[in-house]
């Protein structure tokens, strides 16, 4: 059996949260959340999975209508548009979350850039609103087995084609969280 298969991982930048399959909580239930900040004062995120039939030009203007998907990106500044990227360096102020995954920088930048053409849907993504702990909060609610940590990949965080993704980051993990991906949503129509 592979050990490293089987650790624990902590909530850390640049990994996944995972709901549990009972997470009850309308805002997180089956969702696959981008950990981009954790530390001793909170943790900071977007839900990757919950996607809104919304062009994007509908939310931000004079920009180019493009197939880029719009996500809430959780229940915190519902009112703010946040957005995650691969083009580093092309955008100054851009803050590395892991591999090649960025957050933010210059929203000017982007928008010339999105109106150029010059950015593929898939190196850009955007959130409305974000999903934010509290010091100490997300410790309790892993302690309470709401979530499961996993190691991400910049497809899960980039590819807004996955139909499921919730089940799919499960099944990454292996056997053991496989088979919690085929869990129904309520178990009584088990």
């Amino acid at each position: 059996m592979d050990s490293d298969k089987n650790k624990i991982l902590a909530p850390a930048k640049g990994r996944l949260l995972i709901s549990e399959p009972f997470l009850s909580d309308p805002h997180f239930k089956r969702t696959v959340i981008l950990l981009c900040d954790h530390n001793e004062h909170g943790t900071f995120g977007f839900v990757l999975n919950n996607y809104i039939k919304i062009k994007l030009s509908d939310v931000i203007k004079d920009i180019v209508d493009t197939k880029a998907k719009v996500s809430i990106g959780g229940p915190v500044q519902k009112d703010s548009v946040f957005y995650l990227h691969t083009l580093g360096d092309k955008v100054s102020g851009s803050l590395h979350v892991f591999e090649n995954i960025y957050m933010g920088g210059d929203f000017d930048e982007i928008k010339e850039l999105m109106n150029q053409g010059l950015v593929p849907a898939k190196s850009i993504r955007f959130f409305v609103g974000y999903s934010g702990w509290g010091k100490d909060q997300l410790a309790w609610e892993l302690k309470e087995k709401s979530w499961i940590v996993s190691d991400a990949t910049t497809n899960q965080i980039m590819d807004t084609k996955y139909d499921n993704l919730w089940s799919q980051s499960l099944r990454i993990m292996g056997d053991e969280y496989a088979m919690l991906a085929n869990f129904p949503i309520d178990p009584n129509f088990n």
